[in-house]
């Protein structure tokens, strides 16, 4: 007896339904087709034992069993469920009458139980875009699929319930989730806060302009200045996600298997620190089963490089094309997958190897030269597309001691989501573009314009100060962000100023 379940195989954060073609006749092999890998191959063990300790048994005759389409490579133990499900009825053990309607996914262990699979989110896209009535799955999984409405979401623990449901003896809980209730619920929820950190004005200033222009940032301090402290609190200040970006968020985090049963939807921008020996693959995303990588799961929130040179060199390389272009295509032979990475770049570095070049108090011992070539650990062309340098200083005693109360994050986000308002409205007209920091050079020509005191100011800056040619636009960008925090229109001297002073780096005199 031939019978079609459904599946489902996910390709980058996409989902594509797979048919389980399974036929049961006269002979005695197992014969599986459709370009699968090891792990759906060794499926027909786990089959067999869960199915003999759940009281059913595995069919003694041919079966062949082809996952279409043939030519898309099949990867994982998510077809465990569907093969079982087609066997059983193809062997006459199950009722078929309600497989056509319903997509299926679920690692089968030897007692019949279901495992976590990946990518529930996108499956269930995919599967209420095609017409199927539901999505049957392991249930820790159930609330992340049930995000997607109009489509039955059923989470299952043990074969023997889907068994059943199918057989007309019963049907498993309807797992629902309100996402927007959910969603607007958990949107401002936070552990830490700006409220929290002691003095540094001046870097809790440049962390609001970094959020409100969607600006890159690096942080250049002596150890225990409190770089990172504060680049964990970046996310608070941010603008909320929207419904949309919470969703892409979620599928990216849901095809990497980085999403828990009590999670239904992200409702926080991601913060993403990985320790500075990852490797470039892990960093954007690759490998033998191509996964995300720490840039994707940033995406729509921050990555945070503490020790920025010690990261490798081709680690660092390969953030320039995402961090200009805010995607990232990974290419095998036989498959092109491209993840979204559209992050906040945040960087802490010491100023030398020693980590006191600078330092109010403590003696520089770095031999000279040294701190320039510490520095030159990163290049320029990465260096180019950091658009905020911040000296970063301890913080003194009379300011640790201070019981005055700082400014919470939530008024800094409120200035800082006017001031996206105020670009949303500027680039309604241009597509892929709506923050300060996404203008390219012909943009900046066209939008941005200087009085001649600005002109002159911004000219006797690059000059006096040594800047370089590729600070220019940056500056610009930069003040051009301050002044729509400040509600203005029109870009003034002292937004120019506040600008030029977060170009330490560009300065031929630092660190000689």
């Amino acid at each position: 007896m031939l019978v079609k379940t459904y599946g489902s195989a996910v390709f980058g954060i996409h989902a594509a339904t797979i048919t389980l073609e399974c036929d049961v006749t006269k002979g005695v092999r197992f014969l599986l087709v459709g370009l699968a890998d090891n792990a759906v191959k060794e499926s027909q063990q786990r089959i067999e034992s869960s199915l003999r300790v759940n009281g059913y048994h595995w069919p003694k005759q041919k079966i062949v069993v082809n996952m279409a389409p043939a030519d898309l490579r099949k990867e994982g133990s998510a077809y465990d469920l569907p093969m079982a499900i087609g066997i059983l009825a193809a062997s006459e053990q199950l009722k078929t009458h309600k497989l056509e309607r319903f997509v299926l996914m679920g690692e089968l262990s030897l007692d019949g139980s279901l495992q976590a699979a990946r990518g529930a989110l996108p499956v269930a896209i995919n599967a209420r875009k095609e017409g199927f009535e539901g999505l049957i799955l392991p249930r820790v999984n159930a609330r992340e699929a049930a995000v997607v409405d109009k489509l039955k979401i059923y989470g299952v623990d043990n074969i023997r319930e889907v068994i059943a449901f199918f057989n007309d003896e019963g049907e498993p809980e309807q797992t629902v989730v309100d996402t927007r209730a959910e969603f607007f619920a958990r949107a401002s929820q936070s552990d830490v806060d700006f409220s929290e950190v002691r003095g540094q004005e001046n870097v809790k200033r440049a962390l609001e302009i970094a959020a409100a222009g969607s600006h890159n940032l690096l942080m250049i301090g002596s150890p225990g200045a409190g770089k990172t402290m504060l680049a964990r609190r970046l996310p608070t200040i941010l603008p909320p996600f929207t419904l949309r970006e919470a969703l892409e968020t979620t599928k990216i985090h849901s095809v990497a298997g980085h999403i828990d049963s009590n999670t239904s939807l992200m409702t926080t921008r991601p913060f993403r620190s990985p320790h500075h020996t990852i490797s470039h693959i892990a960093l954007v995303g690759g490998g033998v089963n191509p996964q995300p990588g720490e840039i994707s799961l940033a995406h729509n929130g921050v990555l945070f490089l503490d020790e920025l040179p010690e990261f490798s060199h081709s680690a660092l390389e390969v953030l320039r094309q995402p961090l200009e272009d805010r995607k990232i295509t990974i290419s095998r032979a036989k498959i092109s997958l491209e993840y979204p990475a559209s992050f906040m770049l945040v960087a802490s570095m010491n100023p030398c190897p020693c980590g006191y070049y600078n330092h109010p108090t403590k003696e520089c011992v770095c031999d000279p030269g040294k701190v320039r070539k510490y520095l030159n650990r990163i290049s320029g062309p990465l260096l180019d597309r950091i658009d905020i340098h911040l000296e970063v200083v301890p913080v003194p005693f009379q300011k640790l001691n201070d019981q005055q109360q700082s400014e919470r994050s939530e008024t800094i986000r409120g200035r800082v989501i006017k001031a996206r308002l105020i670009q949303e409205e500027r680039y309604k007209d241009i597509p892929g573009v709506y923050c300060n920091a996404q203008m390219n050079s012909r943009m900046v020509r066209e939008l941005i314009s200087l009085d001649t005191p600005c002109r002159q100011l911004l000219r006797n800056a690059m000059e006096k100060l040594g800047l370089s040619a590729r600070a220019y636009d940056r500056i610009l960008k930069l003040s051009r962000t301050i002044a729509d925090l400040e509600g203005s229109a029109k870009i003034e001297s002292f937004h120019l100023s506040e600008a030029i002073h977060y170009r330490s780096l560009d300065r031929e005199s630092w660190g000689a």
